[in-house]
């Protein structure tokens, strides 16, 4: 069968000034066996980021393990891009905070997210690191690391599945995907903004910035997938 190989002109601005005619050239292309996706470069942008998330190894307590068993055989998170994990935070997307954050090491944190580049993003996981955990009476311990950096997806349990941590990942994911990302999470800063020592976040969404997503609960129909997968791994 002979494939007819596609001419694709230059856009003029007249041709190129609704979406009609960029569908009529799409549908040029695949008329000639040529395999076209057409969508915003923000959309593009995000789609890759979303699917590369890299975190900053910052483990302080036993939810870390947690975290460490979702990059075993029996879960694997690098189906979902989530693999890579940074010790500098210059290379980093996000801090995965599965722990207990005392007094004495929170500047350490905060200097940590704010050596990260932008944008990037906060997960608070287990109780210790939402609300202080079965020590946020003790003097020492902080009471949720959302008084010290911005927190995008709350994962309690203590400590909470792999499951669970998998399923706030994804929706970490998909918060990422609806980012404007020219503009917004991109954003340059001024010399006047960068003075008020304030991240992108809060100056594309005000002071409040985004609200963060809480995980209550894991859907059944994500459990049970995950275990038929494993039985089939079998």
């Amino acid at each position: 069968m002979e494939v007819r190989k596609p001419s694709i002109k230059s856009l003029p601005y007249d041709e190129f000034k609704d979406n009609e005619s960029l569908e009529k050239i799409v549908d040029e292309l695949h008329e000639g066996g040529v395999n076209v996706v057409t969508g915003n470069l923000d959309s593009l942008i995000n789609w890759g980021r979303s699917n590369s998330l890299w975190s900053l190894t910052f483990a302080t307590s036993c939810c870390g393990i947690e975290f460490m068993a979702c990059g075993c055989s029996r879960y694997d998170f690098s189906r979902f891009g989530f693999e890579v994990t940074r010790n500098s935070p210059r290379q980093a997307d996000l801090i995965m905070c599965a722990g207990t954050i005392t007094h004495k090491m929170a500047p350490a944190l905060k200097r940590l997210y704010d050596e990260m580049a932008e944008p990037k993003y906060v997960v608070a996981v287990g109780g210790c690191a939402i609300s202080g955990g079965p020590f946020k009476q003790s003097y020492h311990v902080v009471k949720g690391i959302e008084e010290i950096v911005p927190v995008d997806v709350f994962i309690p349990g203590c400590p909470p599945r792999p499951e669970a941590i998998l399923y706030g990942m994804m929706q970490l994911q998909r918060k990422v995907k609806i980012e404007k990302f020219f503009g917004g999470a991109n954003h340059k800063q001024t010399k006047e903004e960068a003075a008020l020592g304030v991240s992108n976040e809060e100056l594309t969404y005000g002071r409040g910035g985004k609200k963060p997503i809480v995980v209550t609960e894991v859907p059944a129909e994500f459990t049970e997938s995950l275990k038929k997968e494993q039985e089939e791994a079998k």
